[in-house]
């Protein structure tokens, strides 16, 4: 018996270093994960003042979560019943291509929603594509990433049309999508991400002239746009072992008479004031509205917590973004626009609510209809 139980454990043994290995291959050769900084690089952003023990860090102190360990926390995910966790059917979707996104005129404002925070927002004669994640799978592990609500997107990487730039809010896989990023990459001419990002596109293939790294304060200047970075309060990493190796950011768009805001992910600040002061008012802001708990309210905003940061930042309209794909956080996925729309009613700002792929058009009316209210897409799931 002791015999046996020796190579039972002699087993586990050997199974573990195994399995360790094979981890330890797929992190260092698996291109999901990106690429790294130069030695160099990383001396450069030791002088940004948002570098601390070479890791990225926040304005703010911030924690990931505020109520126990992040084992804790984990469980709970997996473990907690969450009702109307996710939608019963596809969500409604108007279907695009890339002929009816090139007849937009060059002075109309429109934005399209793809869901969760996918979008593309067209102005001043320009097409900027923000944080695209448009694969249905999601990561190198997508038996363990949440499954995308609809398997048909609104448009593919592919018939998308030629692009003035992608913008990325961070490197989180659900806002920067290897697959969808190689898919692009040829038809776009810039690449306006947080430090630290460009390494990752670098490694899948996207020339260096292409990539501009930005700090937040600065911009880039397209004929009749400028692309500004700014602020936001959230963290980054792709892997084990590189978390906040990468910078995150906010954007603004302006045409001079025209300004679109998107706030990527973070949590709520004094930085929405800021930006208000500095670069608002703005016609229209995506904010981030879903994938939250009370536990990470500090990386990720409450919905009304939302509403209020379009406030701060003097938004006239506000589009509710990061929900509408995938649940990552146990609540309702519609709860996050409910709220939102509660919240926006009480505090008298206009909120737009697109179907998926529904452009919304500055200028003409909004679209406001609560489509998540569906009871098809209530039903309880079998």
């Amino acid at each position: 018996m002791s015999l046996l139980f020796k190579n039972l454990g002699r087993g586990v043994v050997v199974a573990a270093v195994l399995l360790l290995s094979a981890c330890t291959v797929f992190l260092k050769t698996s291109p999901q994960l990106g690429g790294t900084a130069t030695a160099a690089q990383r001396r450069a952003y030791q002088l940004t003042g948002h570098v601390q023990d070479g890791r990225f860090v926040n304005a703010q102190p911030t924690q990931l979560h505020t109520d126990g360990s992040t084992w804790a926390m984990l469980w709970r995910m997996l473990t907690e019943q969450t009702p109307n966790r996710n939608p019963a059917a596809p969500l409604p979707t108007h279907p695009l291509d890339s002929l009816s996104i090139t007849r937009t005129p060059a002075e109309q404002v429109r934005v399209t929603w793809f869901g969760h925070s996918a979008s593309l927002v067209e102005i001043g004669g320009r097409k900027v594509l923000l944080d695209p994640m448009l694969s249905v799978k999601m990561g190198p592990l997508a038996w363990v990433t949440p499954k995308r609500y609809n398997q048909q997107l609104a448009i593919r990487a592919e018939q998308l049309p030629a692009l003035d730039a992608v913008l990325i809010s961070h490197d989180h896989y659900d806002h920067l999508d290897y697959q969808t990023i190689r898919r692009l990459r040829h038809k776009v001419k810039y690449f306006c991400v947080p430090l630290g990002v460009g390494a990752h596109l670098r490694r899948w293939g996207v020339e260096e002239d292409r990539i501009r790294e930005l700090n937040w304060g600065d911009s880039v200047r397209l004929p009749g746009l400028t692309i500004s970075s700014t602020p936001t309060r959230h963290f980054s990493g792709r892997g084990l072992t590189n978390q906040n190796s990468t910078f995150w950011s906010s954007w603004v768009l302006s045409t001079g008479r025209q300004r679109i805001f998107y706030s990527g992910d973070g949590g709520y600040g004094p930085h929405f004031q800021a930006i208000g002061r500095q670069y608002g008012p703005f016609d229209l802001a995506l904010m981030e509205c879903g994938q939250y708990d009370r536990q990470w309210a500090q990386i990720h905003m409450l919905p009304e917590q939302s509403v209020q940061a379009a406030l701060d930042v003097r938004a006239r309209v506000m589009l509710p973004v990061h929900w509408g794909a995938f649940s990552e956080a146990n609540h309702a996925w519609n709860e996050p626009v409910e709220r939102a729309m509660a919240e926006a009613a009480r505090q008298h700002l206009p909120l737009t609510t697109p179907e998926l792929g529904q452009p919304v058009v500055l200028g003409q009316p909004l679209p406001q209809q609560p489509w998540w209210r569906a009871p098809s897409l209530s039903a309880p799931l079998p």
